[in-house]
């Protein structure tokens, strides 16, 4: 049996592997590599008690995926990830160099305001020699003018261009306090026509049974903690893409945004706690 410690990646320096890490049990969630046996073990204990955590971030993981092909597909070269998390298990700059020609043109800005978060990803970046087209901001995606004005994001960044902006997953840390509306207005109104939206977002859905409690039982543990969780249904998250046409097929659950497979038994039981959609910004 291989001991973990011989398969821990390398630690940024000044990162604690001591403690848990959000970013890094989301990682593990992904079935990544970032993430030390303190992030595993605390995982496992948020899965034992609510079982779709993990197919629930694969089916999360999985609509990104889709949707940043479907942008470099329509053309679009420019992305910023907001509330990114560790940039690793498939997150945009892979999708990138997996779908374009070394010789791309495509930039890519990671935004997080956890230390731990930034740090990961500055060095898997470094090590990856992606620095040149991809980079992270620190910030609160919550003060949008600091995440749009950040130097690393002028650096990458051309606002007369469209961007593809992303909120996979983050939103439920977007309390009712926090302005949603006005906060996805100020994104919305610094992106070029023909940018686009790229939402999900955790919800009750139609969720019933165990499934449905076990997601309340995961709620009330984050509202204990500095990053408390707020769900949202159907209805309210879609004035959050203001007057910009939503893509086909509209506002659906995670596995049926442009599917390209068939789940399985158990991610079925987690496709009704989650919302997504992406709209296109008009007059391109």
């Amino acid at each position: 049996m291989t001991d973990q410690r011989d398969s821990a990646p390398r630690a940024p320096e000044g990162v604690d592997t001591e403690k848990p890490s959000a970013a890094r049990i989301y990682d593990w969630y992904l079935g990544g590599t970032q993430n030390w046996a303190v992030d595993r073990e605390f995982g496992r204990r948020m899965e034992q008690q609510w079982p779709l955590v993990r197919p629930g971030s694969k089916q999360n993981r999985e609509f990104m995926n889709r949707a940043v092909r479907a942008a470099l597909r329509a053309g679009i070269r420019q992305f910023i990830d907001l509330g990114s998390g560790v940039p690793t298990a498939g997150n945009v700059h892979e999708v990138v160099e997996a779908e374009l020609p070394e010789d791309h043109d495509a930039k890519v800005v990671y935004v997080d305001y956890e230390p731990v978060a930034v740090a990961h990803a500055t060095l898997i970046l470094e090590e990856g020699m992606a620095t040149e087209w991809a980079g992270i901001v620190q910030a609160d995606m919550r003060d949008a003018k600091s995440v749009l004005r950040a130097e690393e994001t002028r650096r990458l960044i051309d606002f007369s261009q469209p961007v593809c902006l992303i909120m996979a997953a983050v939103l439920h840390f977007v309390g009712p306090d926090d302005d949603p509306e006005g906060l996805l207005a100020t994104y919305r109104d610094a992106l070029a026509p023909g940018s686009w939206l790229a939402i999900s977002q955790m919800s009750e859905g139609d969720g019933t049974g165990e499934m449905l409690e076990g997601l309340r039982w995961f709620v009330e543990q984050y509202r204990k903690t500095s990053n408390p969780v707020w769900l949202r249904n159907r209805e309210e998250i879609e004035p959050l893409f203001g007057d910009w046409p939503l893509l086909e097929p509209g506002i659906v659950h995670l596995p049926d945004w442009r599917p390209d497979r068939k789940i399985n038994a158990l991610e079925a039981e987690a496709r009704p706690f989650a919302w997504c959609a992406v709209a296109a910004k008009p007059g391109r």
